[in-house]
């Protein structure tokens, strides 16, 4: 109820309902822009533009659409935007020094062999169990290309996490000499 009537109070409200939109979405943001960027820090300020640019284009939104949809697009675009202008679209090793316990290593990695737009599409589908209908209003792509998309992407992952679950197993049964 509360998100339907901030879809509705958003365009023309001002402070409080930022903070409500803050409250109610900043911290699945947060989550949804640190799995795409791999850095909580760089996530955090993504975050707070992303709420920044809603509440100075909020003349803009169209009532009666989503107002999450709305802003996981605005967090998806300005990550997008962070990654290019550092110029990194492959960053294995910095997943590895920010907030260790939120995932296993082998998972980070594999989740680094994808793209930027295939981690945030994984993540919105397993993490914040999104439809392919908001997904589509999200990112404006078909539904049916984000379906694609998101099996692939689920593919590749299978393939790495297999791959490295079998040099584990190869390397428990090895001695310190490199023979079994």
């Amino acid at each position: 109820m509360e998100q339907d009537n901030l879809n509705h109070t958003f365009t023309s409200g001002g402070e409080k309902e930022l903070n409500k939109a803050i409250e109610l979405y900043g911290h699945s943001l947060l989550r949804y822009c640190h799995n795409i960027l791999c850095d909580y820090y760089e996530a955090q300020d993504v975050v707070q533009i992303t709420f920044i640019k809603a509440y100075k284009k909020r003349k803009h939104f169209k009532k009666g659409t989503s107002l999450s949809a709305w802003l996981y697009r605005i967090a998806y675009t300005t990550c997008i935007d962070s990654l290019r202008k550092k110029k990194l679209l492959f960053f294995r090793h910095s997943y590895k020094e920010h907030d260790s316990t939120f995932m296993n290593e082998d998972l980070k990695d594999a989740l680094s062999t994808l793209s930027p737009q295939d981690r945030a599409l994984v993540f919105s589908r397993v993490i914040d169990e999104k439809s392919y209908a908001e997904l589509e209003e999200i990112y404006h792509i078909p539904a049916s290309t984000l379906r694609k998309r998101f099996e692939r992407a689920k593919k590749k992952l299978a393939t790495v996490l297999k791959e490295n679950d079998e040099y584990y197993v190869r390397m428990e049964g090895e001695n310190e000499y490199g023979s079994r």
